[in-house]
């Protein structure tokens, strides 16, 4: 499968992205989906991940109440819309498939999409 990551881009504190992620190839709705990020000098670090069906999702604690995840399987696409955004949430962003939501959270992710960056000013 392959994922391209799009909607980033500079914002300022409290502001608000949406970010999308598109999928070709494997069937897309029999995978979980997963956004991560990696600040710099920073390891990457799961942020969301959403099951295929959409029953199961995880947030980071660091995100939660501010980061939604969903999934449209018909457009083969995933989104984090991200308000309140903190610089501390500057990253490249980059969206990832597994069989399984728990997988992602292991950071053991099956395929990688290309990043998109995340700049928020203070």
């Amino acid at each position: 499968v392959q994922l391209q990551a799009y909607g980033g881009g500079l914002v300022q504190a409290g502001g608000s992205l949406r970010l999308s992620c598109a999928a070709s190839g494997r069937t897309f709705s029999s995978s979980a989906k997963g956004w991560f990020r990696q600040a710099p000098g920073a390891e990457r670090e799961v942020v969301a991940a959403i099951s295929w069906g959409g029953d199961n999702i995880y947030y980071a604690d660091s995100v939660k109440g501010r980061f939604t995840i969903s999934r449209d399987n018909a457009k083969n696409t995933v989104y984090l819309q991200m308000n309140s955004l903190k610089p501390e949430d500057t990253a490249v962003y980059y969206c990832a498939t597994a069989v399984s939501t728990s997988r992602l959270v292991r950071m053991a992710a099956e395929s990688w999409g290309q990043g998109t960056l995340v700049t928020v000013s203070s």
